[in-house]
């Protein structure tokens, strides 16, 4: 076993504001959406993917894609979409194990109310306390980061979906 490359104390201290500094931001979000527009943050996501994909509709296991969710998870989370009547599911006439999510009109209007509370909390917690070139240094080092764990994170979805996680209409309705 190789030895631990240990942080040193500079990258100890960056890595843990870093850490709260996302966890804060993410609870900070959750919280207004939940607040002001009654859904999650999980929602929130696949309504913005479907409202930007051709003819709002993607295909499930494209749509866990977009929203970086297991097909499992995202078809709880569309199930529940579907009960409040922002999403409607069908199943795909060439494969019987893959299935459409539709974002309906209903859906279209929950994110248009939901969006300019969002994006002022965004505004307002993460780019108003930033100076332009502390943004264009964010942008650069989140896409080196993604850009390093996108093949990883995509593998660990696959796995979670190989293991029986299909996603498809006769999934069962559960929170997300």
């Amino acid at each position: 076993m190789p030895t631990p490359r240990w942080l040193t104390d500079s990258e100890q201290r960056v890595w843990r504001d870093f850490s709260a500094a996302i966890d804060m931001l993410r609870g900070h979000l959750e919280a207004q959406l939940q607040r002001d527009a009654g859904m999650p943050a999980t929602y929130y996501a696949v309504l913005v993917a479907l409202s930007e994909a051709p003819d709002r509709v993607l295909r499930m296991s494209d749509l866990a894609l977009a929203t970086r969710s297991s097909r499992s998870r995202l078809s709880h989370a569309v199930a529940r979409m579907e009960a409040n009547g922002w999403i409607r599911r069908e199943a795909c006439p060439t494969d019987r194990r893959g299935a459409f999510a539709h974002l309906t009109d209903a859906g279209l209007k929950a994110i248009r109310d939901a969006a300019p509370g969002h994006v002022e909390a965004v505004r307002e917690a993460l780019f108003d306390v930033l100076t332009p070139e502390q943004v264009r240094s964010l942008g650069e080092i989140s896409v080196a980061i993604r850009q390093r764990l996108t093949p990883e994170c995509a593998g660990v979805l696959a796995e979670a979906d190989d293991a029986g996680e299909d996603g498809g209409p006769d999934r069962a309705a559960e929170p997300a």
